[in-house]
């Protein structure tokens, strides 16, 4: 992964907290690796247990939240909501094939992964928790 990639998406995701349950933050993920990321494989470079269940949705279902400005939110929340959309768009610019892969039930991994213009895989991770 180049520095840049890396770069764009520590600053991009910097200081913003996905909110469920529990507010966690997003930790830049790379893999060397090459080829299709299907979800066996995933489960296999997460060290998760090959029978966990994966789910995959779309970068614009998973932000869908996080990234539509309401009526009634407050200066801080707009600038947030604004931070969310820019985050969108650097993964978007800087991963093609981007796919967002939730593992587990309740407490959930969450990878939002795609492929660099190397080859490798890159984006980012975080956890939800969902009851």
């Amino acid at each position: 992964m180049t520095d840049s990639i890396a770069t764009q998406l520590t600053q991009a995701s910097k200081g913003l907290l996905f909110l469920s349950e529990t507010d966690a933050p997003f930790e830049v993920i790379h893999w060397q690796t090459q080829g299709e990321l299907t979800p066996a494989k995933l489960l296999q470079l997460t060290e998760h247990p090959p029978d966990a269940p994966v789910e995959i949705v779309s970068v614009d279902d998973f932000f869908a939240i996080a990234t539509q400005e309401e009526d009634w939110h407050d200066q801080e929340e707009r600038q947030t909501v604004q931070r969310f959309q820019n985050l969108v768009n650097t993964l978007k610019q800087n991963l093609s094939q981007l796919q967002v892969y939730r593992v587990g039930s309740i407490e959930i991994d969450v990878y939002i992964i795609g492929v660099t213009d190397c080859g490798g895989l890159a984006g980012l991770s975080t956890k939800l928790v969902e009851t």
